[in-house]
């Protein structure tokens, strides 16, 4: 770390940080002894990493591999590679990834980037080196949207991303400010943050088992420049916060998390949507999100901002264009109440019900862990390279569940849970 790096890092509550990085381990991972963990973070974040390290290998780790990314490097890419470059990935290294995983390696991923770190590139080039990337990525993917292993996403307030999220405030100020917003979202500003998660997930645990007991087929959104039927997949089961792997070990794949979500049915999406909250994909900001289906496929796409980046993820293949996951959350969150648009999409959906273009999760279905992939896709879930989130939720949208015999419970209104 440099010496403006240091500084910055001091703005940073040293208790609150490490009581993130043993949530990490112990709630989100819930790491076994004897288990290998691989992590991925920008060198931005080496002081969670160091934390995190120490975490993991105090409950038994067998080996911790990080691996860091950054923004600099990235950046020489876009502005020094040769045109060919942009069609790569480094597929060794994703293959190797698999490989850990299919032996039970568990994953953390501590992000932290500048959202608008490529927002001034060539977005042709940003599509092409995404996609590539995904491809390479698929083995990988496929263990990780298959809940084959115990991961977990968690964040660190780097200062790129803190000027982004607070441009009008001094950097160290910034920093600190992000880094408070993420310490109450991911409930480690609490004296016993395992307690307060472990009561969080019952709470989770209720509203899925509630669904689950309803047997949707679709969920119906209305309010402002929405009017939309999503069909739910046949055999869909609702998760939220904590669950089991097919390894078997409980964890939480997302801190923070606020959602409930399950899988829709990839041909059975009808009508119009508009997003609520700004899109950061690849360094680019995608906002003013307006979208038509037909049979369940996107035919129709328009952004305010970024409209050329959200075509090129639609085309990535065939199921970018479909839904692969759907998620209901509260307008009344602590993350939306909180008011700050992180761009950034482990906080910003959890602030706003939303909606996944592309893979669907495996273990949303009833016994997907026995589940083939072709039985998964006759059930009606998608398969494609991409996953990304994007935000429809609001205090002006409503929601009805609708059964088979075309009768309506309300599940929202307002934006809450009615």
């Amino acid at each position: 770390m440099t010496t403006h790096q240091r500084d910055i890092a001091a703005s940073i509550d040293p208790v609150k940080l490490d009581r993130l990085a043993e949530a990490a381990v112990r709630v989100g991972l819930n790491l076994q002894a004897g288990q290998d963990l691989f992590l991925t973070a920008p060198v931005a974040a080496l002081p969670l990493v160091r934390r995190v390290a120490e975490h993991a290998y105090k409950a038994g780790a067998g080996l911790v591999t990080p691996i860091l990314s950054d923004e600099e490097i990235t950046l020489s890419r876009y502005r020094f590679a040769p045109e060919a470059s942009f069609d790569r990935a480094p597929g060794w290294l994703h293959e190797g990834v698999a490989r850990a995983f299919a032996a039970n390696t568990a994953r953390l991923a501590i992000v932290g980037d500048n959202p608008m770190l490529l927002a001034g590139e060539d977005p042709a080039k940003v599509a092409r080196a995404s996609k590539a990337n995904s491809m390479a990525y698929q083995p990988a993917l496929e263990k990780i949207a298959g809940f084959d292993i115990n991961w977990n996403i968690v964040a660190y307030p780097s200062a790129s991303w803190a000027r982004q999220v607070f441009p009008d405030e001094p950097e160290d100020v910034a920093v600190a400010r992000l880094a408070e917003a993420i310490f109450a979202a991911s409930r480690v500003d609490l004296d016993d943050p395992v307690a307060a998660w472990a009561a969080h997930n019952a709470a989770l645990r209720s509203r899925s088992a509630w669904l689950n007991g309803q047997r949707f087929q679709a969920l119906h959104y209305s309010g402002p420049g929405t009017e939309l039927t999503i069909g739910l997949a046949d055999g869909h089961e609702w998760q939220g916060g904590a669950s089991a792997a097919k390894n078997g070990v409980t964890c939480n794949p997302n801190i923070p998390t606020e959602e409930v979500f399950t899988t829709p049915h990839a041909r059975r999406v009808e009508g119009h949507v508009a997003s609520t909250k700004p899109l950061s994909y690849q360094g680019s900001l995608i906002d003013g999100i307006s979208v038509r289906f037909e049979a369940g496929r996107i035919v129709e796409a328009k952004a305010a901002r970024g409209e050329e980046v959200l075509n090129k993820v639609l085309d990535t293949d065939e199921g970018a264009r479909r839904l692969g996951e759907v998620a209901l959350v509260p307008h009344s969150s602590p993350i939306s109440q909180g008011g700050i648009l992180f761009y950034n999409t482990l906080f910003d959906e959890n602030a706003s019900c939303h909606i996944a273009l592309g893979q669907c999760y495996s273990k949303c279905f009833q016994g997907g862990a026995t589940l083939t992939p072709e039985q998964i896709a006759e059930q009606g879930g998608n398969k494609s390279f991409i996953h990304i989130d994007w935000m429809i939720g609001s205090d002006r949208i409503d929601i009805d569940g609708v059964h088979a015999d075309g009768s309506r419970v309300p599940v929202f209104r307002k934006g809450e849970w009615a």
